[in-house]
């Protein structure tokens, strides 16, 4: 499908959607729509799985948990919450999240000013051919490529403490 400006309307499951490191991420509004203002993503995240710490140079980043439990992590604390659980993370924050539950859970989640996350998404993830599985993968993905990918549109992945 493809994205427009102007007013739209998505049904539920409509967007374009991508695996993202066996997350799904579907577009909702995408930068181009917004005229750069945001862009806004429904994201299902597998059990146990999340997005390691990292930082945004650019943009600020919102959660809101629709479905599942999941942990948030910045600097300074973890908080844990379900549906209706909503989190700001403002730009140059470190800051992670993980489904900390037993079945797939899926947030909405925008970026002020849009465009960079959509450009990453595009550059490391896979057009999803099935929205219900992640594609197989063969071996693990190649970390120095993703965090030099991720530098490009301004999102750091911070080396873990020692």
């Amino acid at each position: 499908m493809e994205m427009k400006k102007g007013v739209d309307h998505l049904a539920p499951g409509e967007g374009r959607s991508l695996w993202v490191l066996g997350g799904l991420v579907t577009y909702k509004v995408t930068s181009e729509q917004t005229n750069g203002a945001y862009s806004l993503f429904e994201s299902v995240t597998q059990p146990q799985e999340g997005v390691p710490p990292h930082l945004h140079h650019r943009e600020d980043e919102s959660f809101y948990v629709l479905e599942g439990e999941f942990e948030f992590f910045d600097d300074e604390r973890t908080v844990r919450g379900g549906p209706g659980t909503f989190v700001y993370i403002p730009k140059g924050n470190l800051h992670g999240f993980k489904n900390v539950g037993d079945t797939p859970g899926r947030m909405l989640n925008s970026q002020t000013p849009g465009g960079l996350h959509e450009r990453f998404f595009e550059e490391i993830g896979e057009e999803a051919q099935d929205l219900t599985k992640p594609p197989v993968m063969e071996g693990s993905p190649d970390i120095e490529s993703v965090v030099r990918i991720a530098a490009k549109y301004g999102t750091e992945f911070p080396p873990p403490p020692d």
